[in-house]
């Protein structure tokens, strides 16, 4: 089956579900489909459905009876019946369901998109499902090619785990993330100037349908335009990048106590990255924000990554960039934001936390992803394992040291090794001073115990450029690498 025209790569997970689909036994199969709003899954889903002639039906927030009606509608419709069914209950409509067949015998693909509406609404679906997918069932049915979808992370994540009905079912669990920063560079076709592409990425991330639905197409032209194009897109109130933050809060069917949750949010978003430190802006007790801290990285919005030197310790970073961008920059000037003449002024007094706060991270996360995903062997030093930020105690002067890039790798008797250390400056030109904190910071990681940094590469990631001297020492010292955006877009 050919993959749409209109899908941009998805390649793998086209080929996955068109594997799952054309299964050829008899026994009906589950395949389970998550991620993130506004990442594709409906339209994915749809294309399969539409090449195959399987049956799609897209459930909405709904009572159980109302849900029912509409099932019974658009299967009717399907089936070219002039009457709809009338099921009294869901086990009425599951049977019907699994008895769907290609005339012959063939599989049929049948899609159940945003799956938890139908489960909130009737708990018991799930272990419907079970029982119709079980062995006792199968002589029963057709060779049925199940899909369920849905966009609630923490619900999707819960479906097939622990003691949950539909356990060990499923033979597909697919899911959809995000484009990276260089797949949403190609997307948004900004893939000839990467400055401009970052600047894009730190507001809006690799989420598809802000390129197409939300934004009706409109890119900036380049990078004089991108403060306009945030104006006529993010900061208009008549557009739906303007209060889409709040809703994909309101979306998550987990989230209840949302004050709090936008809190914590805001917390984060505006530099507060540890437990303590969130605790700190909310004036609250570090035990108080375990469960609110679960529940937002059971949704997906944010992520707790550990400290490379410290097993204890983590970080928490928010994983939707526009989220970032609405927390930092929006949500403290809302009432001015609203006013549609006003928009310019906070973008214009607003610069020094767009940059501090929402792109001078992302550039350091779009530095670690780049060397953990892009970055060939010789520049780390050998093969990475893992990809981390970490924080190094420097005792004689009494502070510490954050390194935003950490890259361990192992030796051929297993043993770990610190192939490499870095830092990041979105707007900033590297030198020697850059540099020699580098060295101060392999210096300090020598003298541990525990990390063997005898071989430690220093990388240097900058989006505004490196000084001659910087550029002439790099020529001359193998073990110093210098990466600008050119080579994160385009390198290795």
């Amino acid at each position: 089956m050919d993959k749409p025209t209109r899908m941009f790569d998805r390649d793998f997970e086209w080929g996955e579900l068109v594997r799952f689909a054309s299964y050829q036994g008899a026994e009906a199969t589950l395949g389970v489909v998550s991620g993130r709003r506004r990442q594709g899954k409906t339209f994915l889903l749809d294309g399969l459905c539409r090449a195959t002639g399987g049956f799609f039906f897209s459930a909405s927030e709904a009572t159980e009876a109302e849900s029912l009606r509409q099932f019974g509608g658009a299967l009717a419709r399907f089936e070219g019946r002039r009457t709809p069914y009338r099921f009294a209950h869901w086990e009425e409509a599951v049977a019907e369901l699994m008895g769907l067949a290609v005339q012959g015998g063939a599989p049929r693909v049948v899609v159940l998109d945003e799956f938890p509406f139908l489960a909130k609404a009737s708990p018991e679906l799930p272990s419907l499902l079970q029982r119709a997918l079980g062995p006792q069932a199968r002589h029963e049915g057709g060779p049925v090619r199940l899909l369920l979808c849905g966009s609630a992370l923490s619900f999707m994540g819960g479906l097939l785990s622990g003691t949950a009905p539909l356990r060990g079912r499923a033979s597909l669990e697919l899911v959809v993330p995000t484009l990276d920063f260089r797949l949403a560079s190609d997307f948004w076709g900004l893939t000839g100037d990467p400055r401009l592409a970052l600047l894009v990425n730190s507001v809006v991330g690799g989420t598809p349908a802000y390129r197409r639905e939300f934004v009706l197409g409109d890119a900036p032209s380049d990078v004089d335009d991108f403060g306009p194009w945030v104006l006529r897109n993010v900061l208009n109130p008549g557009r739906p990048l303007f209060r889409e933050a709040r809703f994909l809060l309101a979306e998550e069917p987990d989230l209840r106590d949302t004050a709090l949750y936008h809190s914590v949010l805001a917390a984060i978003a505006q530099g507060n990255h540890t437990r303590g430190g969130i605790a700190g802006f909310l004036e609250r007790k570090s035990t108080d924000l375990g469960h609110a801290l679960t529940v937002l990285e059971d949704t997906g919005m944010i992520v707790r990554e550990p400290d490379a030197f410290h097993g204890k310790r983590s970080a928490y970073r928010i994983a939707e960039p526009i989220l970032t961008f609405y927390y930092a920059l929006m949500r403290p000037q809302w009432s001015d934001l609203e006013r549609p003449d006003q928009a310019a002024a906070v973008w214009e007094r607003a610069q020094p936390t767009f940059r501090s706060q929402i792109v001078g991270p992302h550039f350091e996360q779009v530095c670690r992803s780049w060397t953990r995903w892009y970055a060939s062997p010789d520049t780390l030093g050998g093969q990475r394992t893992r990809v981390e930020s970490g924080t190094v105690p420097d005792p004689g002067a009494k502070t510490s040291h954050e390194v935003d890039v950490v890259v361990f790798g192992r030796h051929a008797d297993g043993r770990e090794a610190l192939l490499a250390i870095g830092e990041a400056k979105w707007n900033e030109t590297m030198g020697l001073n850059h540099l020699q904190r580098l060295e101060h910071i392999r210096a300090l990681l020598r003298s541990r115990n525990n990390v063997d940094a005898e071989q430690t590469r220093l990388l240097c990631f900058s989006g505004a450029g490196f000084t001659p001297e910087l550029l002439n020492l790099a020529e001359q010292d193998p073990g110093l690498r210098l990466i600008d955006l050119h080579r994160l877009y385009a390198g290795e």
